[in-house]
């Protein structure tokens, strides 16, 4: 039997994804990704990800499909045991993402993706934990703008795809995100786990005759905008050292 105001918090969420899950929950007692995916929910995890960054506890466990294969699926945690010990019914989960952070962002930041480096207009960057919440929760320090980043909409994206197909996924090692790229590109040793390195290039205004001139050159060549520009740097690369040789 699940209490008043567990209920109350059930009923508040309005969110389609999560809304799913829920309803789901509450007609058969678990929601599994094959339901998801019925619903038409391929992520599984971001629509759990949802209903916990509501604040509602959920718990991973296994079921058998319909051809008898184990697969995950999710059913309520402890709602009393959350509200005394859960950061997520303390801080309400990512719901403290609010306008008033996001303009505290914009501020020290400008409009600017944080991944991209490109500018946006302000309604589309989405304000989003640098650590993923579900692996460092919520910082203590919940007016700490470091512990943030804004991000545009597909950057957010792809952001949550790499860290969901992270090994650290599972493992959950803090440490090990605070050296990744999407947590913080602007120092990092890896991203999502693969030792890469990558270079987000804008090109605006005179810059664009360049970008056009790298297009062309890779359609002459068939090749990728990528590998014409690391083609050069290698070429650069190289002239570099005869000119120190000589």
């Amino acid at each position: 039997m699940l209490s008043d105001d567990f209920l109350e918090k059930l009923n508040s969420v309005t969110k389609k994804r999560a809304r799913f899950v829920i309803d789901k929950i509450l007609e058969q007692g678990f929601c599994s990704t094959q339901d998801l995916k019925d619903g038409g929910y391929e992520h599984a995890p971001r629509a759990a990800r949802d209903v916990r960054e509501m604040g509602i506890p959920l718990i991973t466990f296994k079921v058998k499909d319909r051809n008898g294969k184990s697969i995950a699926a999710y059913k309520f945690g402890d709602w009393e045991e959350a509200k005394r010990s859960n950061k997520l019914a303390r801080t309400g989960g990512r719901t403290q993402l609010n306008g008033q952070l996001k303009k505290a962002l914009i501020d020290r930041y400008g409009c600017r993706c944080y991944l991209y480096g490109e500018e946006y207009p302000s309604r589309l960057l989405q304000p989003d934990h640098r650590i993923p919440y579900e692996i460092g929760g919520d910082p203590y320090d919940m007016n700490n703008l470091d512990c943030f980043m804004l991000l545009s909409p597909s950057a957010n994206r792809d952001k949550s795809w790499a860290c969901e197909h992270c090994e650290n996924w599972k493992i959950r090692d803090v440490e090990f995100c605070k050296s990744c790229y999407y947590a913080f590109p602007e120092h990092y040793e890896h991203i999502a786990g693969k030792q890469e390195k990558k270079i987000e290039l804008v090109f605006e205004n005179d810059d664009i005759d360049i970008y056009n001139k790298i297009v062309e050159i890779a359609d002459e060549h068939s090749l990728s905008s990528k590998d014409v520009i690391k083609r050069l740097l290698q070429y650069a690369k190289s002239i570099d050292k005869e000119n120190k040789d000589d």
